[in-house]
């Protein structure tokens, strides 16, 4: 598939990275070559310097021949035209990356279809999703529902108070039949795990399960599940203004900013929260504001180390839940080690989106979550394809990757090895980074 992607800043560098990994044919433009040499010199990648809203820059990247075009430069608008640009010239698909929340409203989308835009990516309102997911759900480090909530992927932190730990996996599948665990991340890496592979303390466990059996998951992991509503912000940037328009009612929400002209604004946009001036990297600032009667603690300053250090500070003090913007690729690994609750990384979650369109040209009929070194697809098999043509133990299915479940008929269930694919079902695959593009020619 040919990808071009413009806008080599955060979001734009790293999906060119994680696409050229999975043998995509990737061209990336941008106006500033230094950007593009780091990239260029590091990836199997093409890469073009030019404005992505010259005609002739657009045809010399090839644009008229792409499957896929991506605009994500820090300018909605500038991203907005480049694709109807793009559309014009002849690209099949086209991907905005946008800032106001105006544009994602349905009567809206219309405009959008008809100026050449079949796409929308705010990663801000993507962020402030997220973190909802992880209040209302206070035990888990990620959430990932399918088919509104039949087949659920659910990632638990295990502590020693988890009686599965120490036990193989095949141990723990000849007693509950109920749970798939499709990955676990220990350390630095993610595991596709087979029956041989033993649970240990501090491992992050994905489960795959249906809605019936989520509770079971607490009891088994030690968990217990603590209703969230005083929250406490760390900064009041787009992150903390779309959270707060999205759960203001349902939260209390207090915004620490240090920036005065920011915190002269924010009673505007957030008018059902209370605003501080003060710096929360100061321990006697969270004292004074209440740390220690919040239920929630989210960091989403513009450094992921102040975000990781103030989320610790804000665990030692008493709040029992606490999120950290972490955009810094790198320090994910280490930020899942420490006693931190949910990272929030935008880049992964954009690169969800965009993995999702790669999938499946009807997006509404897949879905996909990309962790730091691994996705989730869901993907609709299709007639004929390889993953229908027989028992899952069959398929010689490659060690990155495991078919955690599927929906069939609207209803949800785990998949065996005995377990028989059919065109039209819903199926859920966890896979290492790199192996989405196998996945993708299992179900075509």
């Amino acid at each position: 598939m040919k990808i071009v992607i413009v806008g080599a800043g955060e979001v734009g560098s790293h999906l060119a990275k994680l696409l050229s990994r999975e043998e995509q044919d990737i061209i990336l433009v941008d106006d500033d070559q230094g950007r593009l040499s780091t990239i260029d010199a590091n990836y199997n990648l093409m890469t073009l310097r030019g404005s992505p809203t010259s005609f002739n820059v657009l045809k010399s990247a090839g644009v008229e021949s792409c499957d896929l075009f991506i605009a994500v430069t820090p300018d909605e608008t500038r991203n907005v035209i480049a694709c109807s640009m793009a559309k014009s010239i002849g690209a099949q698909r086209t991907v905005a990356r946008i800032d106001n929340y105006e544009f994602l409203d349905m009567h809206n989308r219309e405009f959008f279809t008809r100026i050449g835009v079949n796409a929308l990516i705010y990663p801000e309102y993507l962020a402030a999703q997220e973190i909802i997911t992880a209040l209302n759900r206070s035990w888990v480090r990620h959430w990932f529902e399918l088919h509104d909530g039949e087949i659920i992927l659910v990632g638990v932190k295990l502590r020693e108070n988890a009686r599965i730990v120490g036990m193989q996996l095949k141990e723990f599948a000849m007693v509950e039949h109920n749970f798939h665990v499709s990955a676990i991340k220990r350390h630095h890496e993610t595991i596709i795990p087979r029956g041989d592979d033993r649970i240990c303390e501090n491992d992050i466990l994905y489960f795959t399960t249906t809605r019936d059996h989520v509770d079971e998951l607490l009891e088994i992991c030690g968990k217990v599940h603590k209703r969230i509503r005083k929250v406490l912000i760390m900064g009041g940037s787009r992150i903390a203004v779309r959270l707060a328009a999205l759960a203001g009612d349902t939260y209390k929400i207090k915004i620490i900013e240090s920036n005065l002209e920011k915190c002269r604004r924010l009673p505007e946009k957030c008018p059902d929260c209370d605003i501080v001036y003060g710096d929360a990297r100061d321990i006697d600032v969270l004292r004074e504001e209440g740390i220690s009667d919040m239920d929630a603690f989210i960091a989403l300053s513009d450094s992921s180390e102040t975000n990781i250090l103030a989320c610790l500070t804000a665990k030692e003090l008493g709040a029992s839940k606490t999120i950290a913007e972490v955009e810094d690729i790198q320090f994910i690994s280490e930020a899942e080690g420490l006693n931190i609750g949910t990272i929030i990384n935008k880049k992964l979650l954009a690169s969800s989106k965009i993995f999702q369109i790669l999938l499946d040209t009807d997006v509404s009929s897949s879905k996909c979550l990309a962790l730091a070194d691994a996705e989730v697809a869901e993907i609709e098999a299709k007639p004929k394809s390889k993953i229908t043509r027989g028992p899952v133990k069959d398929l010689s299915l490659t060690r990155d990757m495991t078919i955690a479940g599927l929906i069939r008929d609207g209803q949800g269930m785990l998949v065996h090895g005995n377990t028989v694919i059919q065109p039209g079902d819903h199926v859920v695959v966890f896979c290492l980074s790199g192996a989405i593009h196998k996945v993708e020619k299992l179900f075509n």
